[in-house]
Formats: structure tokens, sequence, C-alpha cells
């Protein structure tokens, strides 16, 4: 069979104050999310903006400890994974592959390189596909590959998604479930799926499956829940000169308070590990938006990290896969056209403070668009509250 190997994939973030300014710029570089008219751009965009927002991000990452334990949990993670699989009798190497900070997926590469890894499982640490966040690394992986000849002995396949694996459902309806009984009155509880926005174009137009993904992922979730508790599903984190997925969530928590509800409890339904969208994001941001607005029983289900159902959840998706047929890079990393993020009309820009991850892809667009009118000669744009 010879020797196998799981590659866990995942966004990454600075783990001290001095990581914020290179994270970013790693960050901004990424030309498979921006797409520029001007591939020259990207680079000098990247260090500009990166220079712009590390001073307040640095501000959010203090606000949460000094920096991201993304790096920290995922190694508690693949510790787990890699127990669990070989009580299972398979035993294999598990490696981190960060898209945009250390361990890098190059890096990660490298060693399943060094260690002549025959047979390797490729397995996002994200439930919902969507084309900003697994299909970003898939597309770097794919390019890996194709520039290097020696990585087509390694007998890959990939696993796409798994919103709908039985042991996440289960891990998540227990850590739900176990939120609500801290409520004096668990049954009138509203759960708030809040799950990261992206771009209306990108599912429209690109064909992203996030949405109805996200959407089916909370349906299961409350059927494997089964409690009478109202739910809702909102999306955070939004950016940009470009329409977002609706409902907002700062938008939708307003919304219930003023319909009386006085008590929410948050589930981050796109996360599997504590990061600053969680951490920040939710538990301060939106939980200062929730009680100005009168909600003052706010709770968050904590993130699933290495819940023993949910570590179960995913060796059994490793198991999956290597008794599967093979699903090649270049099934997963196709999208029907793409999708031109720079805007040639006047917008205004809304921003929120945090969540650098994703805020980030979207940050540059304001200076993109802005260099593209002075380079072309139509005029500034309208821009509010850049950066």
């Amino acid at each position: 069979m010879g020797r196998t190997g799981v590659l866990l994939l995942n966004l990454g973030g600075p783990e001290q104050i001095d990581d914020v300014r290179p994270f970013l710029f790693n960050l901004f570089s990424d030309p498979e999310i921006i797409r520029l008219p001007f591939p020259w751009l990207q680079k000098p965009l990247a260090w500009l903006i990166s220079s712009l927002r590390s001073k307040k991000s640095q501000e959010n990452y203090l606000a949460i400890g000094g920096g991201s334990p993304l790096r920290q949990v995922t190694e508690a993670q693949a510790v787990a994974l890699q127990e669990h699989l070989k009580e299972k009798g398979e035993p294999v190497g598990i490696y981190i592959g960060m898209r945009y900070w250390h361990p890098f997926t190059e890096e990660a590469i490298a060693k399943i390189k060094r260690d002549r890894i025959d047979n390797l499982v490729i397995l996002p640490l994200y439930p919902q596909f969507s084309i900003s966040t697994s299909g970003s690394s898939f597309r770097l992986l794919e390019k890996l590959w194709q520039e290097d000849p020696s990585l087509n002995r390694i007998n890959y396949t990939v696993i796409r998604s798994w919103y709908e694996q039985p042991g996440y459902l289960q891990a998540m309806a227990q850590l739900i479930a176990q939120e609500l009984d801290r409520f004096s009155n668990p049954d009138e509880v509203t759960i708030f799926f809040s799950a990261h926005g992206v771009p209306v174009s990108y599912v429209e137009e690109a064909g992203d499956p996030y949405q109805k993904e996200i959407e089916e992922c909370t349906d299961l979730i409350m059927q494997t829940l089964n409690r009478p508790n109202p739910h809702v599903l909102a999306y955070q984190s939004r950016v940009g000169p470009v329409e977002w997925l609706k409902p907002y969530t700062e938008d939708a928590i307003q919304e219930l308070a003023a319909e009386g509800v006085n008590n929410l409890l948050v589930v981050p339904i796109s996360f599997v590990s504590e990061h600053i969208e969680t951490l920040q994001e939710i538990d301060i941001e939106y939980r200062e938006i929730a009680e100005e607005a009168g909600i003052h029983n706010f709770r968050r289900v904590p993130a699933l990290n290495t819940h023993p159902v949910f570590i179960e959840a995913l060796a059994n998706l490793v198991v999956g896969a290597l008794n599967s047929p093979r699903v090649m890079l270049s099934e997963v990393t196709q999208m029907k056209k793409k999708v031109k993020m720079y805007p040639q009309e006047r917008w205004e820009w809304g921003l929120t403070p945090s969540a650098e991850v994703w805020n980030g892809r979207l940050a540059m667009l304001g200076l993109i668009a802005l260099l593209i009118e002075l380079i072309s000669g139509h005029g500034p744009l309208h821009l509010v509250g850049l950066l």
C-alpha cells in the first residue's frame, strides 16, 4: 500500500503581533481571489494595503491575546486525527498546509515529498466549499503539481466538502445543545447561525456552491439537534464595493432585537477552529451590537476544535476517501467563469474592522479601483471610509 499521508488545509493566521503585516501581505498577494487587470500591481498593492491595515489589524489581534490560535488548534486537531486513524488501523502522517502563514502549503508539500508519501488524502478544514477558501488552496495545489513532475508519483485524492458528514453534524448538535441548556429557558432561545459571507457574484456568476451548502448544512444540523427552537441564518464579514450574501449578521441581530428576542445563541457554522472571526468579531463586535439593541442573553457555541465526535468524523472522512474512487484537483477547481472583482461604476465602501482573512481580500478592491480610474483617466470613484 505504501506510505499514506493526510494534508489538512486551512488559511493560517498571525501568531504574534509582528506577524500581522507579513501575513496581510501574503493575503493580499493572492492572485487567485482578486484577479487584477494588471498583474504587476499585485505585490505593490499588497505591500501598500498591508501597511495601511496593519495597525488596525494588530489592535484586533491584541484584543484576543496578541495573535491567532489557529495554528495551535490545527496542530492539536492533527495529533488527535492521527491517533484516531491509528486506532482504526490506518497509520498515517498528518501534514498541515496553511494558505497565508506558516506552515505554508508549499512547506507541507516539501515534507510530503521528503517523507516519500505514496498515498495522500487532501482534506480542507472547511465543511462547505467556496472558491475563496478550499478553492484557493486547491488551485495552489494544482499549480504545484503542474510545476513539479515528481509529485505525479503520489496517488492523491481530494475531499471537496463534507458538511453532510453525520459525525460532524452530531458534534455540532452536541455543542449547540450544551450551550442551550445553559439558558434558564432553553426552548425559547433563538439559534443564530452566522456564516462567512461571500460576494453574490461568486454564487450567481461563478457557480460557487457555498450558499447552497451553508443552507443545507444549517437544516441538517437543526434536524440532528431535534429541538423546537427557532433559528435564523445570516452572513458576517462583508466588505467592499460588491453585493454580498444577505441577511447580514449585524442587521439580523438588530431585527431580532426589534422583534423582542432576548435570548440568542450564535453558532459559527463556517468554522471548525477558534480564530479572529469567532473570538473578536462574534464575541466582541456582535455581542456589543446585540447588547446595544437590547439582547442581553447572548452566548456563542464554541468552535469544534478537538471535540472527539468531530475528530472521529474527520477520521471517517479519511478512511472513506482512501476506499473510494480518486478525485483529482482538476475536478474541484473549475469555476463557470472568472468573476471580475474590480468595479467600473460608482460604489460605496462598507468595512467591518475585523475578519482580516475575508475582509482583506476585498479591502484591496478600493485601491485597485482607485488606481484603475487614475490610470485610465476616468476620474475618481466615490470612496467612503476606505481602509
